[in-house]
């Protein structure tokens, strides 16, 4: 169980501690911040509540702790990686038990998160010894005017603290995503968990810690967000953020001044189907890209974009598979599960009454007890709807019946966000066309919005982020180029 067995000093009572400078300790606050069942609604885990002075001497153990890190042989970083890798997955039990009871996700997703984590930091540590073992050397002479006087030698140094911020939905697999190319690069790494997730993130960290990793390396700071967040992106400790979540990433980014940034900041992935397309692969990606986790994936399809000679025969499909899936604990592993929150219910079932009121058509009956809400398809949405362009996080799932290809392209173009979209079509040189007009950072052809593999390319324009993740993207924007030239008295050739 969760703060049991090998986790048992991470927790004090009933109060989960915080993670600095190689110990678990309780904050000097005296207080905890409580993390609310979304099944129960119930406080079921608390963690502290840290202060801004404790924030403080955790950026300067970090920043110590990286000067001695850089200077570690990459070899070795990978092997203290392989080994957390390791721990991890030997502990997928408790860590999942973890993810259920803060923020609802199915036992067996659960799980798979925690597995999919620990391949993650593995395939970072071998990437990272390919990638950082090589750099690039550069003559005079290529350039012109030049002769061969200067040897230019480049390679890549580390930024120095990594601030790391999961969202609630993948709190273990979107913290390693940003710790394990931090920790490769030769950064130390600074973690502030969402606070529905915090508890299995402080799981995920002391698997680090049991892999013996250099003390204040690693640090992981719990607490209200309006007591230490802005203390946090805005410290002057703080030579990179990587943020993944909502509108607070716009914040940071306004906030954080002259450092790196990665952010992915949500996004309404619109699927556009066309007539040529197997409605019964679209309806299936449409089932799993929309209501899986309750639709609270940053690429759940948001929007569906049908051509209207298919729209009926496509409705009916997906209502069919609908009605198959099952509501309720994420113990018994529901297909549907709450949300995460009151508030998020309550915003949910926002969208839909605005839906309601403006003559969208409810293919199920709009149902809901506390923070669950059973699946639900709006056909005949129009623009006019809030649903058509804010994201509901949740498993409600608009349909916009289209007359033409550019009608769809005009919709997904018109969103402020960018993130992903898909296309359903036999006609490959129709995909490609559509796919350079959307306005995406991905688009997925016939198959559902993805963040994976992990080691893909992963970025979203306008709203939806700055920057590019996948495991590569990450090593090499948590890095900087350092050149060193060497300038020769006379020019030098190779033999002729």
């Amino acid at each position: 169980m969760a703060g049991t067995g090998a986790f048992a000093e991470i927790v004090d009572g009933d109060v989960f501690k915080y993670y600095a400078d190689g110990e678990w300790k309780k904050s000097s606050s005296g207080k905890s911040v409580g993390i609310v069942n979304p099944s129960t609604r119930k406080t079921h885990y608390k963690v502290q509540a840290c202060t801004q002075e404790e924030v403080n001497k955790v950026m300067e153990t970090a920043k110590a702790a990286q000067k001695s890190w850089a200077k570690t042989p990459l070899w070795k970083r990978a092997e203290l990686l392989h080994k957390a890798a390791a721990i991890l997955k030997e502990h997928k039990s408790p860590i999942a038990e973890a993810l259920v009871k803060e923020i609802a996700k199915p036992a067996k997703d659960s799980v798979t998160e925690v597995v999919r984590s620990g391949d993650l930091i593995s395939y970072c540590a071998e990437e990272g010894v390919r990638l950082l073992g090589q750099g690039t050397f550069l003559v005079s002479d290529s350039f012109p005017g030049n002769e061969r006087t200067k040897y230019c030698l480049t390679s890549k140094i580390p930024l120095g603290v990594v601030l790391a911020i999961p969202p609630f939905n993948y709190p273990v697999n979107l913290a390693v995503s940003k710790i394990a190319p931090a920790l490769i690069a030769g950064n130390s790494l600074v973690l502030k968990p969402p606070t529905q997730g915090a508890v299995a993130c402080l799981h995920m960290v002391h698997c680090f810690h049991l892999a013996n990793f250099p003390k204040g390396l690693i640090s992981c700071i719990t607490g209200r967000g309006s007591e230490i967040g802005d203390f946090l992106t805005m410290h002057p400790g703080v030579n990179c953020i990587s943020f993944t979540g909502g509108d607070t990433g716009i914040a940071i980014s306004k906030k954080a001044g002259m450092i790196p940034l990665q952010m992915e900041l949500g996004g309404k992935d619109a699927c556009i189907v066309l007539e040529d397309a197997d409605l019964g692969l679209v309806a299936a990606n449409i089932i799993k890209g929309g209501f899986s986790y309750s639709g609270q994936r940053c690429t759940a399809v948001k929007v569906v974009l049908v051509m209207e000679s298919v729209a009926d025969a496509l409705v009916e499909a997906v209502k069919a598979k609908v009605a198959k899936l099952t509501v309720g604990a994420p113990e018994e592993d529901c297909d549907i599960t709450p949300v995460v929150s009151e508030s998020s219910a309550n915003f949910i079932e926002g969208l839909v009454m605005d839906a309601r009121d403006k003559g969208a058509t409810f293919c199920q009956e709009y149902k809901r007890e506390g923070n669950l809400i059973w699946p639900l398809l709006l056909d005949k949405v129009r623009p006019d709807m809030r649903i058509a362009w804010e994201e509901p996080f949740g498993p409600v799932l608009p349909v916009i019946r289209i007359g033409s290809v550019e009608e769809g392209i005009h919709h997904c173009n018109a969103s402020n966000f960018g993130l992903q979209g898909c296309v359903f079509t036999k006609d490959i040189n129709k995909a490609m066309l559509i796919s350079d007009a959307m306005e995406s950072g991905t688009v997925q052809i016939n198959s559902a919005p993805a963040r994976g593999p992990d080691h893909f390319p992963f970025q979203g324009i306008k709203d939806s982020g700055i920057g590019s993740q996948g495991i590569t993207n990450s090593i090499n924007m948590m890095t900087k180029v350092k050149s060193t030239v060497i300038n020769l008295p006379t020019p030098s050739y190779t033999m002729g």
